[in-house]
């Protein structure tokens, strides 16, 4: 894990020194972050490098996962879908069950913290707890919120109208709440095994191991195997590329602790790609950043064709290693690529495989739009800012008698 002064000839080092004199104005504040899994997916990639950070910083933070069965975890997957637009109605039986686990872990967690950071809707209703802690609670929403199934809503806006702040990730998520909503954007860390710098020899010994050809053009999509991720779109879009261009496509990716339907997504890309040995579908263990890294910087181009995405960190790393990047125009994919500018936006898979043969065929514009990409994610995707925001606003919650301006 890196310190925080390694990040000085990166951002500078008036920015580090700010994050020292904010961290100061916690002292004596405790703040408790609480998500649904440890490992898979982007909170919990963020939470395992902020928190270490913070703590460096002197805050009093911690990070606790909450527990849930089988059950439970397909109930949240219905809910996280149905927030993406499916329509799903819970009952009244799954939303019982929702609350008797959240109140569960609400009876075992021991700690809590003078601010209590919720993440996403898995353990929103914990908010049960404040009457009887009165302490400060924030509820940040990671995913795309921009058309949620009405009913599901509805739900869990009793919980989260209960809040003291709600932060989202892109202003076109916002709802109509009484408590404040702030935009905090995710970012990256530069300096994590997933964003770090490697040597070629690396880069080629994972492309080996593989069996992935160097020489040829190499198209690659790397999120979790989700069907809001459409890996089975990438595909189609890749054919209509290949009838005319020889290229390759990685969809490398794993699945997330509290995911039940990643690997039956899995086993449908793996049967569509059966066929292919062109195809490479890399099922990776959670750890395997350093891989990913090297698969990333190893692809001519980088994809990420979402139907619903809350912000696209992989979109963000690609493009941190000046990587052409052609992404669904979703979610808050925008916020980071400018079309044709610092990235491509699209709509069909007929528009993501034009660009794809665009890009092949144009290598010095698709190199252009890496290094326009790389420039807006240093100003405003890296971690560094986002500790910052983050600092901000529990300022604003804490007791102080400071002025804080979000």
């Amino acid at each position: 894990m890196a310190k925080l002064e390694e990040y000085r000839s990166i951002v500078g080092g008036e920015i580090i020194d700010e994050l020292y004199l904010l961290a100061q104005k916690l002292k004596g504040i405790s703040i408790q972050n609480i998500n649904s899994t440890s490992f898979g997916g982007g909170v919990a990639e963020i939470l395992g490098r902020i928190v270490p950070l913070l703590q460096e910083l002197g805050v009093d933070v911690w990070w606790d996962v909450i527990k849930g069965d089988e059950n439970f975890f397909a109930i949240t997957k219905r809910i996280h879908n149905s927030l993406h637009g499916a329509n799903i109605i819970l009952s009244r039986r799954e939303k019982d069950y929702f609350l008797s686990v959240n109140r569960q872990n609400g009876a075992r967690l021991s700690r809590w913290g003078d601010i209590v950071f919720i993440h996403d809707p898995q353990p929103v209703a914990l908010i049960e707890e404040k009457a009887r802690l009165k302490n400060k609670w924030i509820w940040r929403c990671h995913i795309d919120f921009s058309a949620p199934q009405p009913d599901t809503w509805l739900f869990l806006r009793r919980f989260i109208i209960r809040y003291d702040s709600s932060v989202f990730s892109a202003p076109a998520f916002a709802r109509r709440l009484k408590i404040p909503q702030i935009l905090i954007s995710p970012s990256i860390d530069p300096l994590s095994e997933k964003n770090c710098p490697l040597e070629d020899s690396y880069i080629d010994s994972v492309l080996c191991r593989y069996g992935i050809d160097k020489k040829r053009p190499l198209i690659t999509q790397v999120s979790r195997f989700d069907y809001l991720k459409d890996p089975l779109g990438v595909i189609k879009a890749y054919r209509l590329v290949k009838k005319y261009t020889d290229c390759q496509l990685v969809l490398a990716g794993g699945a997330a602790g509290d995911d039940p339907e990643g690997e039956k997504i899995l086993a449908a890309v793996q049967e569509e790609a059966r066929q292919d040995r062109d195809i490479f579908v890399l099922n990776l263990p959670p750890d395997s950043h350093r891989e990913i890294n090297a698969l990333q910087r190893a692809s001519t181009l980088i994809l990420q064709k979402s139907l619903r995405e809350g912000f696209g960190l992989t979109v963000t790393e690609a493009l941190w290693k000046k990587k052409p990047v052609i992404a669904s125009c979703v979610g808050g994919i925008p916020l980071q690529i400018a079309h044709k500018y610092s990235g491509i936006l699209t709509y069909t898979i007929e528009g993501t495989a034009y660009w794809i043969k665009q890009l092949l065929h144009e290598p010095a514009y698709a190199q252009r739009l890496g290094r326009n990409g790389y420039a807006h994610i240093k100003n405003n995707f890296l971690i560094t800012r986002h500790i910052q925001d983050y600092l901000l606003l529990f300022l604003s919650l804490s007791n102080t008698n400071d002025t804080v301006y979000l």
